[in-house]
């Protein structure tokens, strides 16, 4: 196999993207879901694009003459839909979330990269099992996703949905969730909980809090500790207040999965703190990537992280959210000591087998030896 080597002061042709990894989309239809949601369906290429439920696609385009990129989770899944669909919601200085619902119409090509993302499990029809899903916002995408393809695949098993919303106008996949209801009667809970509850709201309103949690989850069929299964999507500070209802009812970690990824994190500015390097000072250091059959060699600046100086020297490494949340960037260290000024987008569990992330990277020692793919 041959292998392309980079070092301190050469310059190499970007290499073109390869096919696998990119794709031009026409959009079939824009679905107007709320007053500031939107759905963009994509039509399927001629050779289909394959994705996990709750995996999400990485939509480019050229914004003031920069490429931005920026991930969306599929609310699409690939058992009940023949399209790709993803949902954007407006977030207040959202440079791409904005920019898609003015400039993107049914006919519009979009550049995209494949769907990654690992908030996805393996669906098998003899699984008999509960999930039960946390979802606040434009963090029902991939719970949409998710919650489909479940009753489709997995026919024992029932889905509990708690859906957090400012108010009942911005519950996105209302109607939908109303008729899967009807559809899979008792295998689907739709839970709604609102800020600003309408006068004549029977459900659930306020902050989700412990006597809340308590009530919802009388609501909701207990299939035990061994079969349950929890899930959440939403705003940072939601999650972290049902991950900590969750662990007072002493519901163990691994039992727990969150999407950190959600629209608006990664639209603010991304600060970075130069990161700390042994001996006199910060330091420079060369790092040794391998990516689609290729191995690069390049020197990072203590100020920058991997995947800029990649990016810097031609080298196309995949990437989303830039802040360390979408794991778009994940790649595995071989070797070497890499620290992370984010490591929210990873699991306990894949930090321990090595996994980083480029995008807030920076090498410590001068053996990093990172596998991506």
């Amino acid at each position: 196999m041959a292998f392309g080597l980079f070092k301190k002061g050469e310059k190499k042709e970007a290499p073109a993207p390869a096919g696998p990894h990119y794709h031009n989309l026409r959009v079939k239809q824009v679905v107007q879901e709320t007053k500031d949601a939107i759905s963009i369906v994509f039509e399927q290429p001629e050779k289909k694009i394959s994705y996990k439920a709750g995996q999400f696609l990485t939509l480019i385009a050229t914004i003031a003459g920069k490429e931005v990129r920026r991930a969306y989770s599929l609310n699409s899944s690939p058992v009940t839909d023949a399209d790709l669909s993803v949902t954007v919601k407006r977030v207040d200085d959202g440079l791409m979330s904005n920019w898609l619902p003015d400039n993107v119409k049914a006919g519009s090509t979009l550049k995209v990269m494949e769907p990654m993302g690992q908030f996805t499990t393996e669906f098998k029809k003899e699984n008999k099992r509960h999930l039960v899903l946390f979802a606040g916002g434009s963090g029902i995408t991939p719970m949409m996703s998710i919650i489909k393809t479940t009753l489709v695949e997995e026919p024992e098993s029932i889905c509990s949905l708690i859906y957090c919303n400012r108010d009942i106008d911005s519950i996105i996949f209302k109607n939908t969730f109303d008729e899967l209801q009807t559809k899979y009667e008792g295998r689907l809970h739709v839970i709604h909980v609102l800020d600003n509850a309408p006068l004549n709201w029977q459900g659930h309103s306020g902050l989700l809090n412990h006597d809340m949690l308590a009530k919802i989850l009388e609501r909701i069929p207990d299939w035990g500790m061994d079969s349950t299964t929890y899930l959440m999507c939403g705003p940072e500070g939601m999650m972290k207040n049902v991950q900590t209802l969750l662990e007072a009812r002493h519901i163990p970690a691994g039992k727990i999965f969150k999407e950190s990824f959600v629209q608006g994190t990664i639209d603010k500015e991304n600060k970075k703190e130069a990161a700390p390097a042994a001996g006199d000072g910060p330091r420079a250091h060369e790092v040794t990537v391998r990516y689609d059959g290729q191995e690069y060699k390049f020197v990072v600046e203590p100020d920058r992280t991997i995947l800029e100086t990649a990016l810097d020297n031609g080298i196309d490494l995949p990437y989303s959210c830039q802040s360390g949340l979408c794991t778009a960037c994940r790649g595995r260290a071989l070797s070497g000591q890499v620290k992370l000024d984010e490591e929210e987008g990873l699991s306990q569990s894949e930090r321990a087998e090595g996994y980083v992330l480029t995008c807030v990277g920076h090498p410590v020692s001068d053996d990093v030896v990172i596998e991506i793919g």
